[in-house]
């Protein structure tokens, strides 16, 4: 999903889609695969045409291209980033001064997986598949996709506030899926966060994706393992805890996670084992999924 935070911020991707064309081109690609001849054919365009089109969707950020063999030479498939869009119209009253930092997958301070598991980096799987030992091993550091059948994997986000800033809001985002052992995408998983042991609720995970390969998949990673997940955003702020902005899981705010500038910061994914939907966990990072992203947190803060 893309969650964007102001009209301002909207307004490329409306430009983008102010035609009834590209519009069209859109729902086309969310309906099935296909190539830039196939859309030129359905729409009754040249391709000189669907060309510029699809250009403007692309400058946008709402779609993105990859080349694949077809019947007369390569073929360009055009696929679509984002399945949903939400847009907050009314101006925020979010504190202006924000920190930002990139989180590797690999890069977590703890865990505790149980198979199906595994990680790998852009270039092959780490050790072998469902051996809880290989988590680690050093290479872990480099891992761009981990996945595990239950149980946590915790990071140690960075505090850059100073003396005198209190913490406003935190924002973390990432691309997460369910783990099936192979793919089913309606595979339920329940899905729990917590910062610095305070529960903070769960987001219940639609499925294991796999019916079309990732758009950054490595060329070598198997078709029947986890190609992409949803790109989900957990909020904590005065209000309380959502998912994406628009779905509160609990009402802890960030006053109760009492965080200043001395404080540690350890961000908790889980999947119990004893959770109703104990389907699993898949956290895809730099190199894998649809998004090529690690996980991003903004820490907006005012002074005091």
């Amino acid at each position: 999903m893309l969650y964007i935070h102001s009209l301002k911020d909207a307004e490329e991707i409306f430009k983008a889609l102010s035609t009834p064309m590209r519009l069209r081109i859109m729902e086309l690609i969310h309906e099935q695969e296909m190539s830039m001849n196939d859309l030129a054919e359905a729409l009754n365009l040249t391709n000189s045409a669907i060309s510029l089109h699809v250009s403007k969707l692309e400058d946008a950020g709402l779609v993105t291209i990859r080349t694949a063999p077809g019947k007369r030479g390569m073929m360009k498939i055009v696929q679509p980033v984002y399945s949903r869009m939400v847009v907050d119209i009314a101006p925020q009253n979010k504190p202006g001064h924000c920190y930002q930092d990139d989180i590797s997958i690999g890069q977590y301070s703890s865990c505790d997986p149980h198979p199906t598991c595994g990680l790998a980096t852009t270039s092959s799987i780490i050790g072998e598949l469902d051996a809880p030992r290989v988590f680690s091993y050093p290479e872990r550091f480099r891992a761009g996709i981990l996945w595990i059948g239950h149980g946590s994997i915790t990071y140690n986000l960075p505090n850059r506030l100073n003396a005198g800033q209190i913490l406003r809001e935190l924002r973390i985002s990432f691309e997460i899926s369910s783990e099936c052992p192979e793919i089913n995408e309606d595979f339920p998983s329940d899905i729990y966060f917590e910062i610095n042991d305070v529960p903070l609720g769960k987001w219940i995970s639609p499925g294991d994706y796999g019916s079309r390969r990732g758009i950054h998949s490595p060329h070598w990673w198997p078709d029947l393992l986890n190609q992409y997940g949803l790109l989900k955003t957990l909020i904590i702020n005065s209000e309380g805890t959502f998912i994406d902005g628009t779905h509160r899981i609990s009402e802890k705010t960030i006053a109760d996670l009492n965080i200043d500038y001395n404080s540690s910061i350890y961000f908790t994914l889980s999947v119990p084992k004893d959770t109703a939907n104990c389907g699993g966990m898949t956290l895809f990072g730099e190199g894998f999924g649809d998004y090529s992203q690690n996980i991003r947190v903004k820490a907006y803060y005012s002074n005091s």
